[in-house]
């Protein structure tokens, strides 16, 4: 029988080999036991988050996941604060303006625009965490639905819970497409300066960019993309 501290011990020594993650300025915890990995803690952004969300399922005995890896916020938020910035981001996009909006307030679910009863967000946020449910008509409103509330300066971590109305087929030409609107309205990156790829969910990116931030804030943006395993940030900053 494989003892829990054999798995423990080979997922932390992976963690420690993983530049991303820097276990000495951000410790994780774990332990593990029938099959199931749990991993907490919190992380310096979501790349170090995904990376190792990746690295803790690898093990062969590992069968299940409990991810309770939280993201260092670039600022502090109250949940409420948090809660309605989400919801303005949700109401402003104009890919959502025929979708309903509800918001948890002390435990009761508030309308905040109505509009159909089909397709719909509902938000929650508890301690940093955004929880965002509903019914979304692609996969890619799904998806977008989450960068949005990524990035809200506040947010520790996306529980994206949003069920699709069609059987929308995953492929990387869909998520390549949704990168590329993603990049576009983020105002720090200049989106037709970036050239990006998609094999299996590692996304490469190319091209010449402004500045290091615009590479950093570029490489942030695509790992916020649900379905992204991986980036390969090859991004020259000329400036």
């Amino acid at each position: 029988m494989i003892r829990e501290q054999e798995v423990v011990g080979a997922i932390r020594a992976a963690l420690e080999r993983e530049p991303r993650v820097n276990l000495h300025n951000h410790p994780i915890e774990l332990s593990f036991a029938d099959g199931v990995v749990t991993i907490s803690g919190e992380v310096g952004g979501i790349a170090a988050k995904k990376t190792a969300l990746n690295i803790a399922a690898k093990p062969t005995p590992v069968k299940g996941l409990v991810d309770r890896l939280r993201v260092e916020p670039s600022e502090q938020m109250e949940d409420g604060a948090i809660r309605d910035h989400v919801c303005n981001a949700l109401t402003s996009e104009p890919a959502f303006r025929s979708y309903s909006v509800s918001v948890m307030v002390k435990q009761e679910m508030e309308s905040v625009r109505s509009v159909d009863e089909e397709r719909f967000f509902e938000v929650e946020v508890n301690e940093g965490v955004v929880i965002i449910n509903g019914m979304a008509e692609s996969i890619s409103h799904k998806r977008l639905a989450g960068v949005l509330a990524w990035w809200v300066p506040g947010s520790r971590d996306v529980v994206n819970g949003i069920e699709l109305s069609s059987n929308a087929e995953e492929n990387d030409d869909e998520l390549v497409d949704l990168i590329r609107i993603v990049l576009e309205k983020d105002p720090l990156v200049n989106a037709s300066q970036i050239s990006v790829r998609s094999e299996e969910g590692v996304v490469t990116m190319e091209g010449g960019v402004a500045t290091p931030n615009a590479k950093r804030a570029a490489e942030s943006d695509v790992w916020y993309v649900l379905g992204v395993n991986d980036v390969v940030n090859n991004l020259v900053a000329i400036g």
